[in-house]
């Protein structure tokens, strides 16, 4: 099973069969990862999202493009410590004609304020970047959302558009040797 690691968290992306299985059964899903199950509380405007891009993203996707799904996923955010799944992260596919991926993320309620949204994406970032083809990461955020913009400033993002409190920020791939 392919993951990425910080000093805190695993970030494991799904195949198309884990995302299935996520779909109908979230702790069968965890438990066929190895993980302890999660009691994750998740904004409802959050689970939304999370069910619309799992019907109209992910698994399609990541049927259509099984040999590129680490950017067509949700990657779990695990904490090590517990072995318990404590977030989403994931791309809007691959680089598009300039280079840019778009990410998104999601933090168990319970996790906020502990700093591992900043930990995952900077671990993302890193990722990402690995790429030769990635150029620059993109997120959007509302303009109320303080803490992911807090979050945007941390990594290094620069906002780039405001339409109508939906804000865009950017951050391009560091020069090679800074």
């Amino acid at each position: 099973m392919f993951f990425i690691e910080s000093e805190r968290l695993r970030l494991i992306p799904l195949t198309h069969q884990q995302l299935q299985l996520m779909h109908t059964d979230r702790p069968a899903m965890e438990l066929s990862l190895d993980l302890n199950p999660s009691a994750m509380l998740i904004d409802p405007l959050y689970q939304h999202e999370i069910d619309d891009a799992m019907i109209n993203f992910w698994l399609p996707k990541t049927l259509e493009y099984p040999q590129q799904y680490k950017w067509y996923t949700n990657w779990e955010i695990v904490l090590k410590d517990t072995n318990t799944s404590i977030g989403e992260m994931g791309f809007g596919g691959e680089p598009n004609e300039k280079g840019e991926i778009e990410t998104g993320y999601m933090i168990d309620a319970n996790q906020h304020n502990k700093g591992y949204a900043t930990e995952a994406l900077r671990t993302m970032i890193q990722w990402a970047f690995g790429h030769e083809a990635v150029k620059a990461i993109i997120i959007r955020t509302f303009a109320d959302n303080l803490p992911s913009r807090k979050m945007m400033d941390k990594c290094g993002f620069k906002q780039v558009d405001d339409v109508d409190g939906l804000l865009t920020y950017r951050l391009g791939r560091p020069l090679s040797g800074s």
